[in-house]
């Protein structure tokens, strides 16, 4: 979520002149999705830069439609844009207007555009030139600078080149805005430390109502919303304070049934969503009550599990459901996901906002509990009562298996080693009927517990 407390700068210009390779260069990491198809990026990208000791926002938002009347259009949506391209519009004004420093950026190769011309005209029109550095892309060697002179058409102030494919130049741009800050008496506080955030990823199939879901738990538009598939191309961070606690959302591009057969933009999108869950601590995965549930859910809720990911049912569009029997549907998803009964769920409208509100104070619970450690003492009476009321059954071998101990040896996410005599074996039902037992006992709510064998060494006769 964009902070008050820091200073933001804004990238614009029109489509394709480089606005999100340069925002990966800035970031050295590659975030944001790269493409030659125009109008890749939809929704605007985020990120927290530290130069020099300070820090501040930088955002890539879509590329420019036409802004002869921006905000007219907007407004009225009168000149022929659809629904999404208005909400991508409005969206790029309402930053625009936010922006301490505006970076308008152009296309040394294309050179001056009729696009271009008209958004110098709406930045000088509406008083933005102060706090405006034109940078122009795509300089990619010496020759290429005399040819960005005719930028200075635009009456913007001095061109300031770079090359975001090569980086040329952006660290002299960085230390231009930092001079532009100290200028103006801009500041900002640090940002939080990452160890202290709790990330949390929305996955789900296309269309199953994830940005809408994110809009309603923020209580505004902070992503584009349409009934198009893959809106949502590229995961999306927003940072909120709860209760104390730094949330930061993340709201990915939709895994289809084709998974990585995918083709076009939906592909680079899928990779991403993967490499999202993986730095994810918990996961909301969003499914559609309006429609059957398909073995790519089945697929999606595997991995969370196999990744040791903490995460939340949370079954979307329960105001159009005529049948609203949460038994009857519980046992439902039960029956589609019959390895996770221990997930929460929640049946909510992202379109009403009914139960939504729920959603985060279940987080806390379940980032509380990922990070549960359970003392020695309370395992081994815990141990004692189970063997007890269920005797330890044997896998491969005579005789019942002896067990020594049972001890937690990780959490985040909560991990638990139980100890057997040498040369015995431990059936696998014992070990699920031990996971279950300590997630009812502790509380390890929405939490994937693992319990793993581990066999003494016998040492001259004695166990070890």
């Amino acid at each position: 979520m964009i902070k008050k407390d820091l200073p933001l700068v804004v990238m614009i210009g029109r489509t394709n002149v480089g606005k999100s390779t340069l925002f990966n260069r800035l970031l050295e990491e590659n975030k944001a999705i790269v493409s030659p198809i125009e109008n890749t990026t939809r929704d605007f990208n985020y990120q927290i830069i530290n130069w020099r000791g300070q820090d501040f926002q930088l955002v890539d938002t879509a590329g420019v439609i036409d802004t002869r009347d921006l905000k007219r259009k907007i407004n009225q949506d009168s000149l022929g844009l659809d629904r999404l391209e208005s909400q991508i519009q409005k969206q790029v004004y309402d930053l625009i207007k936010r922006a301490d420093l505006l970076f308008f950026l152009v296309d040394n190769k294309a050179g001056i555009l009729a696009e271009d011309k008209n958004i110098a005209k709406f930045l000088k029109r509406r008083d933005y030139q102060n706090k405006t550095i034109l940078v122009v892309n795509k300089v990619d060697d010496f020759n290429q600078r005399l040819d960005a002179s005719h930028f200075n058409q635009l009456a913007l102030g001095t061109p300031f080149l770079v090359s975001a494919h090569t980086g040329s130049g952006t660290g002299d741009l960085l230390d231009l805005v930092i001079d532009f800050f100290k200028k103006n008496k801009i500041k900002g506080q640090k940002k939080e430390d990452l160890d202290e955030k709790i990330n949390l990823c929305i996955l789900g199939q296309p269309n199953v109502g994830k940005s809408s879901l994110l809009n309603s738990i923020l209580g505004y538009e902070r992503v584009i919303v349409s009934d198009i598939p893959h809106t949502t191309r590229e995961p999306q961070n927003t940072e909120i304070s709860y209760q104390g606690k730094i949330i930061n959302i993340i709201d990915t591009a939709g895994i289809s049934r084709k998974g990585k057969k995918s083709k076009g933009l939906e592909k680079p999108g899928i990779i991403k969503t993967q490499q999202i869950l993986k730095k994810s601590d918990l996961v909301l995965l969003v499914i559609d009550l309006s429609q059957s549930l398909t073995k790519q859910d089945s697929r999606l809720v595997e991995e969370i599990v196999n990744l040791g990911k903490g995460f939340i049912i949370v079954a979307n569009k329960w105001d159009i459901i005529e049948d609203r029997n949460t038994k009857v549907w519980t046992r439902k998803i039960n029956q589609q996901f019959p390895f996770v009964l221990w997930a929460p769920i929640l049946f909510v409208s992202a379109a009403t906002g009914e139960k939504v509100n729920k959603i985060l104070d279940l987080v806390l619970e379940i980032d509380q509990a990922r990070k549960m450690k359970i003392n020695e003492t309370a395992l081994d009476r815990f141990l004692l009562k189970m063997i007890k009321t269920h005797k330890p059954s044997k896998g491969k071998g005579v005789k019942h298996p002896r067990i020594f101990s049972l001890k937690q040896v990780w959490v985040n996410p909560p991990k638990f080693e139980i100890k057997i005599g040498a040369g015995e074996d431990l059936h696998k039902s014992y070990l699920r009927f031990l996971e279950n037992r300590i997630r009812e006992k502790f509380g390890f709510i929405g939490v994937p517990v693992q319990v793993v064998l581990k066999k003494s060494k016998r040492i001259h006769g004695q166990h070890q």
